[in-house]
């Protein structure tokens, strides 16, 4: 089940990469308390969707920037994350969650189809959450295009 809006956003602890964070970091979301977070689950670094998705992220940045910290989340290794943020020059820090417990807690870890196959993925899915912990928004199963223009809505003025 995906947390609600009104509902507290699931705790996690895990690998951050990027932006300013240093080598080896961890990120929880209990750290973040006082500042909105904006969660932003993708299926697969470099994959054609999810770079459109993140390089319009990186073009909007001064859209977003200062209104909320903004990670980006997959299943993906740190060194994975890492091609990813250095080939595209990503200005917001991504979350390696392989052992996908931030996936399930989120509940975008579901079963998914492609030419007839079922398989197991991260749905495309945002999560905004308040400076109390708690969930302000949710833009589910979102369009890599529209994206940005969501999300801006989303996080206001």
């Amino acid at each position: 089940m995906k947390p609600q809006i009104g509902e507290l956003a699931p705790d996690f602890t895990a690998p951050v990469v990027g932006a300013d964070c240093a080598e080896g970091a961890t990120i929880s979301l209990a750290d973040l308390r006082g500042e909105r977070v904006v969660l932003v689950f993708y299926p697969k670094d470099d994959t054609p969707g999810c770079t459109v998705q993140a390089c319009a992220l990186r073009d909007g940045w001064s859209e977003l920037g200062g209104k909320a910290r903004v990670f980006g989340v997959s299943v993906d290794p740190v060194k994975s994350h890492k091609k990813f943020i250095s080939k595209h020059e990503l200005p917001f820090p991504l979350i390696a969650d392989e052992d996908r417990r931030i996936v399930e807690a989120y509940g975008v870890w579901v079963e998914k189809s492609m030419y007839g196959k079922k398989y197991m993925g991260t749905e495309r899915s945002t999560f905004v959450i308040g400076r109390d912990g708690r969930i302000e928004a949710v833009l589910e199963k979102v369009k890599p295009e529209e994206h940005l223009e969501k999300l801006a809505a989303a996080l206001g003025d």
